[in-house]
């Protein structure tokens, strides 16, 4: 059964308790998202609140897909850049699928919507992301059409001796 997704979803205790509880487990099962686990929901609610200001702020759009029983199954948050010079383009962060329903297909569901969701926006041309290097990410988003255009190395310390790559992945929209 496939995801329903909806953009600007009403900001809620139930949404954020359910980004929350998806942010942590995703994060707990080794995703790339911010965090290295373990980590607990009050380890991840600074992030949310992060996010939670700039949609407040009209900086950051979040788009919210629910399964079939309404639980919030996956997300991804979707910025406008505030330098005059680099409007044309929106930044994509905290792409994230329950682990439960990974293998799917809704990560590319996920980002297929999200790529709707921003040629809605007036004047948006491209989406860029980054992502860690040596997760598999960078082959995901590349299947989802995602042009590397930049590595930084070793630009992310996920621990002691372990450096990570940041990788610049671009999404033209026309």
């Amino acid at each position: 059964m496939a995801l329903t997704f909806e953009l600007d979803p009403a900001l809620t205790n139930e949404l954020r308790d359910g980004v929350v509880a998806l942010w942590t487990d995703v994060s707990n099962a080794g995703g790339a998202v911010g965090f290295v686990p373990p980590v607990t929901a009050e380890d991840v609610r600074p992030g949310w609140l992060g996010h939670l200001t700039a949609i407040a702020e009209g900086r950051m759009r979040l788009l919210v897909g629910r399964d079939e029983a309404g639980a919030i199954a996956a997300t991804a948050f979707l910025a406008f850049n505030t330098h005059r010079l680099m409007k044309h383009w929106i930044w994509l962060y905290t792409v994230m699928v329950h682990p439960g329903h990974q293998g799917k297909g809704y990560g590319r569901d996920l980002m297929a919507a999200a790529a709707d969701a921003a040629r809605g926006f007036e004047g948006i041309e491209a989406i860029r992301l980054t992502c860690r290097g040596g997760t598999g990410a960078d082959r995901f988003y590349a299947a989802c059409g995602y042009k590397e255009v930049g590595r930084v190395p070793g630009a992310i310390r996920v621990g002691d001796g372990d450096d990570r790559d940041d990788v610049i992945m671009l999404l033209p929209l026309s």
